[in-house]
């Protein structure tokens, strides 16, 4: 599986308790910035598989959007050792998300 689909039952598991470094984004099914940034995803699992990626739809985990103050979507996280590390908000190509995931 190249993405994990992350809840709020499931991320203290795949994201805060991993050994790895885990991009998180979260998106919503409605929003054409992130159904555009979802295939690069794909691309960066592949490239990358060092590193987690996990997706939270904003809608489905409200939750968890508000946790994490998402005001805007996508918006990428990057955690290691259970801490997020790194934020940004909006579409990202694949060079762009090489440089702010490594």
């Amino acid at each position: 599986m190249l993405e994990t689909t992350v809840t709020t039952k499931n991320f203290e598991d795949e994201v805060l308790k991993a050994e790895d470094t885990v991009l998180v984004d979260f998106w919503a099914t409605w929003c054409p910035p992130c159904r555009k940034q979802a295939p690069v995803l794909v691309e960066f699992a592949i490239a990358h598989p060092e590193i987690k990626v996990c997706k939270v739809n904003t809608d489905e985990e409200p939750a968890l959007a508000q946790r994490f103050a998402i005001e805007a979507i996508p918006t990428l996280m990057i955690f290691k050792n259970g801490v997020a590390v790194k934020q940004e908000a909006g579409y990202k190509d694949i060079h762009q998300l090489e440089a702010f995931a490594l």
